[in-house]
């Protein structure tokens, strides 16, 4: 079995580009399970056609105790067989949101659902600043980390942080990071880029994933692109995306960049002088 992780900036389109990537696998036979960990509990809703599904911590509220919980009553299977389960977290402002994380994978564990599959993938909220978060690297449960970025400098900048995440715990575990994924937003040169900064993390754009309206009128219905248009070019992106990650060997120890480093990359591109040519016409127009 394997276990990997989708990481990303958040807003950046990591649990939509995951569905889709799993639904591709779950196409081919895998057996596959993802474990949200996101308090937003979105990162099935494509896969069983829902909202948001029951979380492990919001039934755990109910009933006092998260032991007093059936591995029935949270995970569901949608799409393919593929088993879904959300860990939730607390109300906003209230509480840790990463401990939701710790206790989900805890309970699965414990309740053995990790059985009879080939991959478990976690959806992981934005970025690695929160120990909770960072558990499927910290624990050693996520064994290839995939990120999610763009050619947008937040998003790099999240990108290379991550990174430095999956550095702290690779010496302790066996962590690695298994590629970049570009959810493009059509930013200038942007496969270059992603494809220079892939090189400066020790590590490799796995697939560039274009730009197409497609995916929200499938988001839209709650489905995925596959499910929704199975013929369309998009939906052949991410069977490109499902088979060159089934086919990873290329896990590695990335080299995170200091924010100078990232900048003087951006600036190689050109992106800073372009944003700050946008900002002074801005100016000049008011």
């Amino acid at each position: 079995m394997r276990q990997i992780a989708f990481y990303g900036k958040g807003g950046i389109g990591k649990s939509t580009t995951s569905q889709n990537t799993l639904a591709a696998m779950a196409e081919i036979g895998k057996r596959i399970m993802i474990v949200g960990c996101d308090p937003k509990a979105d990162s099935t809703r494509l896969i069983l056609h829902a909202k948001a599904q029951t979380t492990v911590m919001h039934l755990a509220a109910q009933r006092g105790s998260v032991e007093d919980l059936e591995l029935e009553e949270v995970l569901r299977t949608g799409y393919r067989n593929i088993r879904c389960v959300e860990s939730g977290g607390p109300e906003p402002g209230v509480g840790c949101a990463g401990r939701g994380v710790i206790t989900a994978i805890n309970f699965l564990e414990e309740n053995g659902a990790y059985t009879d599959l080939d991959y478990v993938s976690y959806d992981v909220l934005g970025d690695v600043v929160c120990g909770g978060f960072a558990m499927p690297i910290r624990e050693n449960k996520a064994q290839e980390i995939y990120i999610v970025t763009s050619g947008e400098m937040m998003a790099m900048y999240a990108a290379n942080n991550i990174a430095r995440g999956v550095l702290k715990y690779a010496t302790s575990g066996g962590v690695r990071l298994g590629g970049l994924i570009c959810n493009s937003r059509n930013v200038d040169r942007e496969y270059e880029l992603i494809e220079a900064l892939a090189k400066r993390l020790n590590t490799q754009l796995i697939h560039f994933v274009p730009r197409d309206n497609i995916v929200q009128h499938a988001e839209l219905r709650r489905m995925t692109v596959l499910e929704y248009a199975p013929q369309s070019p998009q939906t052949e992106q991410y069977r490109e995306l499902a088979r060159k990650i089934d086919a990873n060997r290329n896990l590695t120890v990335p080299t995170p960049m200091s924010m100078d480093e990232l900048e003087e990359l951006l600036l190689e591109y050109g992106l800073i002088e372009e944003a700050d040519e946008t900002i002074v016409g801005v100016a000049a127009a008011r």
